[in-house]
């Protein structure tokens, strides 16, 4: 029997593909930080037993038909898996892994860092004493929001919309939340009163988005939603791009119907909005919501794990869809 395949499609940290390299199995990774264009995914992973992908490599049906019938795992370095065709995969017996729970403190803590960034005017602070033009202490100086007993709004009360909402707590913040299901237990153990959107909307100094990213939440965030927020709020987006709309978003700002932004994750990753860069009162973030070493080194082994378990028939508890390795020839 050939020994397994693993195409991984970048560069990984090293440490957290331990479980791969105690197998006998036959690592490839692309040696690189950038995207894989498809010609180049479709080659590599082609007569693969397991690829690792990321966000940026679209598993679709055309995927699954080139890389062939070995194909037993796609292991996804992320949480979101909007990037994957879930019922396709299935279809093919191909089995799909996320890599949940291990990044929700590091990222509940960057939506923290761009809200407090963009509440108390971090980036114009900065950017005024590196210029070398601070002149010194103004009493109007850089004035910016309270964030202490201000009203947050969490859109998505998952893994990292909990971990928000704890952090909102040490600052003695009113929660309010929308979710598909109202969830009497958050309610409970975190304080939170769950909010239609628009309500939550109109109520809330800081709105933190963490909704996953399907039909129903493309563009959640328009022009629309946007005029029910208060002038003096602000936005934070570390979940996915495409929940904004952004040129409604740059509207918003430019016209200053809203006081500010802060943005991990970009409708059309890596370009970003030409009127979000000309903007001082918004804060950007290079995708970096999970970008901690242990975080990261934590994602590689959740994927590397899915893998071998995959591999060996077995479902580990981060597969999205068991029924695929049952049905598997």
């Amino acid at each position: 029997m050939p020994t397994a395949r693993v195409f991984i499609t970048r560069r990984l940290p090293e440490a957290g593909l331990a479980p791969l390299r105690s197998e006998a199995i036959e690592l490839d990774m692309r040696v690189a930080d950038d995207p894989i264009d498809r010609a180049d995914l479709l080659a590599g992973a082609r007569g693969a037993d397991a690829v690792i992908t990321l966000l940026t490599d679209r598993v679709d049906e055309p995927f699954l038909e080139a890389v062939g019938d070995r194909l037993r795992i796609v292991a996804n370095y992320a949480v979101g898996y909007d990037n994957i065709d879930l019922a396709a995969c299935t279809r093919h017996g191909v089995a799909v892994a996320n890599t949940p729970d291990v990044l929700t403190e590091a990222t509940a803590d960057q939506a923290f860092a761009l809200l407090l960034g963009v509440a108390r005017r971090v980036r114009e602070g900065h950017q005024l004493v590196a210029s070398g033009s601070w002149t010194g202490w103004e009493p109007l100086q850089l004035l910016g929001r309270d964030v202490g007993g201000a009203t947050l709004g969490i859109v998505g009360m998952g893994r990292i919309g909990r971990a928000v909402a704890r952090r909102a707590r040490g600052f003695g913040m009113q929660v309010l939340y929308h979710n598909r299901h109202r969830d009497p237990e958050v309610e409970r153990e975190l304080g939170t009163r769950y909010a239609d959107l628009e309500a939550l909307l109109a109520a809330s100094d800081f709105v933190s988005l963490h909704a996953p990213l399907a039909d129903a939440t493309h563009h959640l965030i328009d022009a629309a939603a946007l005029a029910c927020m208060k002038p003096t709020a602000v936005l934070v987006n570390t979940a996915r791009g495409p929940i904004v709309d952004e040129a409604a978003l740059a509207d918003a700002l430019r016209r200053r119907t809203l006081w500010g932004a802060g943005l991990d994750v970009f409708e059309h990753e890596p370009q970003v909005h030409a009127g979000l860069t000309e903007l001082d009162n918004v804060v950007l973030a290079p995708h970096t919501g999970s970008a901690t070493e242990s975080a990261r080194t934590a994602m590689a082994r959740l994927a590397s794990e899915a893998v071998v378990a995959a591999l060996a028939g077995r479902a580990s508890g981060n597969i999205l869809n068991p029924e695929a390795l049952a049905s598997a020839p």
